[in-house]
């Protein structure tokens, strides 16, 4: 009975869809927060099933550590859309509380999903049989990979009409050399070793991701649309294709992300292979209170700023 939360998530995904086609609310309004909480639970389970070790179940407390830092990361990514104005949201819930509750629930599937789905296709063997050249001394990249990063971070802000999508791989650049020099879960050190797997699984995990958050928002009730610089059309669902492609290096940096706030857990990750790092050690209390009240100040400050500036009026629906 261990492993049921799969087969709670295929009820939840079904009832869930039949209520959203039969408008029932408050499920039509949330819809795409049942989905996502429903394929999580699924796919955690199949991982389960298959290897006797997966995030919800053996990784529990790294897996809640998770959802918190979810809805962070996401937040800063609304934050360059305070700038961009790349999407808003309509039928928002008008009441406070609700709302709030609601962008803490869906914002924080968004590194459960990517991971999930990056650990699910691992179990598969995807990429297994393929042998990559060793990328010697990335050391060397430390330099450009900061200059680099720093012009994504910049460009955007002062050119946004122009230079918008840069922003979804900003962080792989200015967090990677950071995670590799102090030993945290590391893609430059995966290349080292001649491993682009991880990348590649990342890389398709964010595609996946990518066309289902995209099919599930677009039967929500509450959910985004996007006003895109010159790539507005074709679309597909209500992403234009082009913005199809922004996914995969946004599931890169959600990894670089991530795994540079694991240096402040002892350099612990949510991996298997590295949630057992240093299990003796616990972070400091300081850290904990701090990262706590980085978090609550964030959260609240981004929350009122999406409310003033990304969704759209209540009522009216226009800005």
């Amino acid at each position: 009975m261990k492993n049921i939360h799969g087969v709670i998530g295929i009820l939840v995904l079904i009832s869930a869809e039949i209520m959203m086609l039969k408008k029932i609310e408050p499920v039509a309004t949330w819809f795409y927060a049942f989905a996502w909480w429903s394929y999580i639970l699924i796919v955690d389970s199949i991982i389960y099933h298959k290897q006797g070790n997966s995030l919800i179940l053996s990784r529990t407390g790294s897996f809640g550590i998770m959802v918190v830092w979810s809805v962070f990361i996401w937040l800063v990514f609304e934050w360059f859309n305070l700038m961009l104005r790349n999407w808003h949201y309509v039928n928002i819930p008008e009441t406070l509380w609700i709302r709030w509750f609601g962008y803490i629930i869906t914002y924080g599937t968004v590194l459960p999903a990517l991971f999930e789905t990056e650990e699910l296709l691992d179990t598969l063997g995807a990429f297994r049989k393929r042998d990559f050249p060793v990328i010697p001394r990335t050391t060397r990249w430390y330099l450009p990979f900061l200059i680099i990063g720093a012009i994504f971070f910049i460009i955007p802000l002062l050119w946004p009409k122009y230079f918008f999508p840069l922003v979804w791989g900003t962080f792989i650049f200015l967090l990677e050399p950071v995670n590799h020099r102090f030993g945290g879960p590391s893609l430059m050190r995966e290349w080292e070793r001649g491993n682009l797997r991880k990348s590649f699984l990342l890389l398709v995990a964010g595609l996946v991701c990518g066309f289902l958050w995209e099919f599930w928002n677009f039967w929500a009730g509450a959910k985004w649309i996007y006003m895109i610089p010159y790539f507005n059309q074709p679309k597909l669902f209500e992403m234009p294709l082009a913005g199809f492609l922004g996914f995969p290096p946004f599931a890169v940096s959600c990894y670089a992300m991530f795994a540079c706030i694991s240096l402040f857990r002892n350099k612990r990750g949510w991996e298997e292979k590295d949630h057992n790092f240093f299990p003796d050690r616990k972070t400091s209390m300081w850290v904990r209170v701090f990262a706590g009240a980085l978090i609550a100040v964030f959260y609240w400050y981004m929350f009122g700023a999406i409310d003033h500036h990304t969704v759209m009026t209540w009522g009216s629906q226009s800005f």
